[in-house]
């Protein structure tokens, strides 16, 4: 059996701002607003994997310390094309980096950064062929 990925669902404290990062920032298209059961939400497009977006439900409790590890979703890995002018660019944006530009075994590079909501997005360069 073949599994691939449908969709990343992400709850989020500020529905707007998640929007403005995943395209603006990360050059997503804007898909559509779409409710989530009664909570607001959105769908993005980026790069042909679709990110659903929801606000928390009306008297819905998010709980858990978003700045420390737990178990679920660690981190969305994104692959790019130059690292580097990537790392400057959200740099100039003023984006926390928690691991600069870094070699990888496979001879490329990858680093990680925090977008909205401490949400952890590696960017992965392959190594060149």
């Amino acid at each position: 059996m073949e599994y691939r990925l449908h969709h990343l669902h992400l709850i989020c404290s500020d529905l707007d701002k998640m929007i403005h990062f995943f395209t603006n920032t990360l050059g997503g298209k804007f898909v559509s607003f779409r409710k989530f059961g009664t909570a607001d939400g959105a769908v993005i497009d980026l790069a042909g994997a679709p990110i659903f977006l929801r606000a928390a439900r009306d008297g819905e409790e998010i709980t858990g310390d978003k700045a420390s590890l737990t178990y679920g979703y660690h981190h969305i890995g994104l692959k790019v094309e130059d690292l580097d002018a990537c790392y400057a660019e959200l740099k100039g944006q003023h984006f926390t980096f928690t691991t600069p530009p870094t070699a990888t075994p496979t001879g490329g590079k990858m680093a990680f950064f925090q977008g909205p909501d401490n949400i952890i997005i590696e960017l992965v360069q392959e190594a060149k062929k």
